[in-house]
Formats: structure tokens, C-alpha cells, sequence
């Protein structure tokens, strides 16, 4: 009898641990994504300022993949929802939104919303006169 729980625990667990790990892999490329969002945006901010000429970041809402222009981008995993507002002339035929970094330290601005299919996502926001990069949680 004892032996019978043990292997009705053990078929429990077992059939639960793909559903727990399709859930915490989901989470982890969920967060991931937000931060290398953040992080390109800021890199982009930094290097107008430094460089002394206008940086522009990419999301490329068809292809589902971000980065810096001209250089490799990155992709957006299928799971997540993805939102752009961005400035009439910063959205091209292509789908593609754009927020251009300027090296007076302003940016043409806009904001970048990645949600999970629970619907609880990261809003990212541009300011358009300083630049700054800010994010915060929202819920549909």
C-alpha cells in the first residue's frame, strides 16, 4: 500500500514538471527580453551622447527581433505581445518602430510594451526631451 502512494506521489510530480518548467522557462525569456530592451535603449542614449551623432533603435514589429541599426538584433520570443508607439515619421511601411537618440541628449521618444499571454507586462518608456529610459509594470 505504502509503495502505491510513493508511485502515485512520483506520476504526480512527474506529470506536473512539464507544465511548471514550460511556465518558468516562459517567465525567465519574458524578463530577458525586458532587460536587453532597456539595456539597447540605454546603450543607444549613451553612445549619441559620446559619439556626437544621432543613434537609432529598432523594433521590428513583423520579424519580431530589436537592436541598434547596422548592427545584429536580437529576437523576441513568440510568447510575448509586443506594442509600439512611436512618432509618425518613426514608423516605417516595414513595420518597423523607431526611436532615434539624439547627441543633445533628447530622442524623438516613444514606448515599447511586452506583455506575457497572462497579460501582466513591462511598459518602457523613451522621454522625448531628455532621452531617459524608464520602465514600468502594467496589467491588461
Amino acid at each position: 500500500m505504502e509503495l502505491l502512494v510513493v508511485f502515485a506521489i512520483g506520476a504526480l510530480i512527474v506529470g506536473l514538471a512539464p507544465v511548471a518548467f514550460d511556465k518558468l522557462r516562459e517567465a525567465t525569456q519574458y524578463r530577458t527580453t525586458v532587460r536587453a530592451v532597456v539595456a539597447e535603449l540605454r546603450s543607444a542614449r549613451m553612445r549619441a551622447a559620446s559619439g556626437g551623432s544621432p543613434v537609432r533603435f529598432q523594433m521590428d514589429m513583423r520579424h519580431r527581433e530589436f537592436g541598434l541599426q547596422g548592427e545584429r538584433f536580437r529576437a523576441i520570443p513568440s510568447a510575448l505581445e509586443i506594442r509600439a508607439t512611436v512618432g509618425q515619421q518613426e514608423l516605417t511601411d516595414r513595420q518597423v518602430a523607431n526611436i532615434l537618440f539624439l547627441p543633445d541628449g533628447g530622442a524623438t521618444g516613444g514606448t515599447l510594451e511586452l506583455a506575457r499571454p497572462s497579460g501582466v507586462g513591462t511598459r518602457i518608456r523613451v522621454d522625448w526631451l531628455t532621452g531617459r529610459v524608464e520602465q514600468e509594470p502594467f496589467s491588461q
